[in-house]
């Protein structure tokens, strides 16, 4: 048998890393060399009883980067904004790890982009969690290291954690999506790793592709509509205006509305190669039905 490709995954105990971590491990061709912080930590430690060789990187150490990416067929890089809320560190790391790919001749990078949204718009918008991400997607094709992107949309999961409904009587709640009428791309982060996999192992199809990923597009409506169906409770449209968004109060407030007035455009995400890529991604109801007990204390 030939030698397994080693991946190099990035961000490995975390959402998306640890999606496409578990998927390369499931599948032959591949080894995983599983980036983290700490290798204690109980995600790493599943993950080396899963197979994978765990290696502590700090990615703001180009040696242990550069260590952990020597000898390797290609890497998943996915980098973390709001882990320090500052673009030009995001920038600075992912140009880093470009460089490295460059230097030691990986096959295929398999970043987790976004579109550079203030170029995009002319500087008319900025968006700063995905003018990072899409400054580092030009900078890998500018040093012409083979990449492709994938664009995640709105996670499923964050209905759960940072845009949970808000209760507004008794089994009745509020969507607060400021999206009026225009439909959402949405996902579950958990499906990402299939999808990598795929790309990995149809490295001539996707080399300099940006691929925008979703599940369901629906209206905040919809939305209400199937979660009031899957979960037993009542939800509705909170009808909050973006400009209403944006003056909420909390850290980001600006930030979130800004992403509301992109996903407004219609940013190009490809439900029919989503389901190509991983035939098991899962529709909004399906995810919901799969994870109830999450919202059983809304």
């Amino acid at each position: 048998m030939s030698e397994k490709k080693v991946i190099v995954v990035f961000g490995a105990t975390g959402a998306q890393g640890g999606s496409v971590a578990r998927a390369l491990l499931k599948d032959p061709a591949f080894a995983v060399r599983a980036v983290t912080r700490d290798t204690t930590k109980p995600a790493a430690v599943e993950l080396a009883g899963l197979g994978a060789q765990l290696v502590k990187v700090d990615l703001a150490s180009q040696a242990e980067v550069e260590a952990a990416l020597k000898g390797v067929y290609g890497t998943f890089l996915v980098t973390n904004f709001w882990e320090h809320f500052d673009k030009s560190k995001e920038v600075q790391q992912g140009k880093m790890v470009a460089d490295l790919a460059k230097k030691l001749g990986l096959k295929h990078v398999v970043y987790s982009g976004l579109e550079n949204v203030n170029r995009i718009t002319g500087g008319k918008l900025t968006v700063l969690h995905f003018d990072g991400k899409g400054e580092v997607e030009e900078y890998f094709r500018t040093i012409s290291v083979p990449m492709t992107s994938v664009r995640l949309p709105f996670y499923f999961e964050n209905f759960i954690s940072f845009f949970k409904p808000t209760k507004t009587g008794p089994d009745t709640y509020s969507v607060g999506l400021p999206m009026g009428d225009v439909p959402m791309d949405g996902m579950s982060v958990a499906d990402l790793g299939p999808v990598v996999l795929s790309i990995l192992k149809s490295r001539e199809e996707f080399v300099g592709k940006d691929i925008g990923l979703s599940a369901d597009r629906l209206t905040v409506v919809q939305y209400s509509e199937v979660m009031t169906r899957c979960l037993g409770k009542t939800f509705t449209d909170g009808k909050i205006p973006v400009e209403v968004y944006e003056k909420l109060d909390f850290s980001g407030a600006k930030e979130m509305a800004n992403m509301f007035r992109f996903y407004h455009m219609n940013p190009d995400r490809d439900l029919a190669l989503t389901r190509r890529l991983n035939p098991q991604v899962q529709s909004l109801e399906q995810w919901l039905k799969k994870n109830a007990d999450a919202f059983k204390d809304l």
